[in-house]
């Protein structure tokens, strides 16, 4: 058997190796649990960048979206407001022949009174000559079939 003293060395040895191996065991435990937190805090690094950079895109997704909605409106104000020009121009341009065909016809309904007060003699006024030439009441002279003061031939 063995002796005491290669008994006490066993033992001794074998404390040791316990003490040793709690060490690593600590150190191991350290380190893994070191190890995990630097995961958790990359991930946790990981996520709030991943946040930050989605909620970065959504306010440039939201800008883009607000300024097309302003050039729409802005367009739309604009294509109304040409509508209201041309409208605008239409109705005056109406106005301006309705206007100039009454005057026409005004003229026209005119000449043809006076035609007809021609023809039938009946002049503007002693003064005047009639436009067909068949009577002039000034010179108290006519000709044809029209009516007045002048004598006829």
């Amino acid at each position: 058997m063995a002796s005491q003293k290669q008994s006490y060395g066993a033992g001794e040895a074998k404390g040791q190796a316990e003490e040793k191996a709690g060490q690593m065991k600590g150190s191991i435990g350290d380190r893994a649990q070191d190890t995990t937190q630097a995961t958790r805090d990359k991930t946790y690094e990981t996520g709030q960048a991943a946040k930050d950079k989605t909620q970065g895109a959504t306010y440039q997704v939201k800008d883009k979206a607000a300024e097309k909605a302003e050039a729409a409106k802005q367009s739309a104000e604009e294509a109304a407001r040409k509508a209201r020009e041309t409208a605008q121009q239409g109705k005056e341009k109406t106005s301006g022949v309705l206007q100039q065909t009454g005057e026409q016809m005004k003229h026209m309904a005119q000449g043809a009174t006076d035609a007809v007060k021609s023809t039938l003699g009946l002049g503007k006024n002693d003064e005047e000559k009639d436009e067909t030439g068949l009577f002039d009441k000034k010179a108290g002279t006519g000709t044809g079939t029209g009516t007045g003061t002048g004598t006829w031939n």
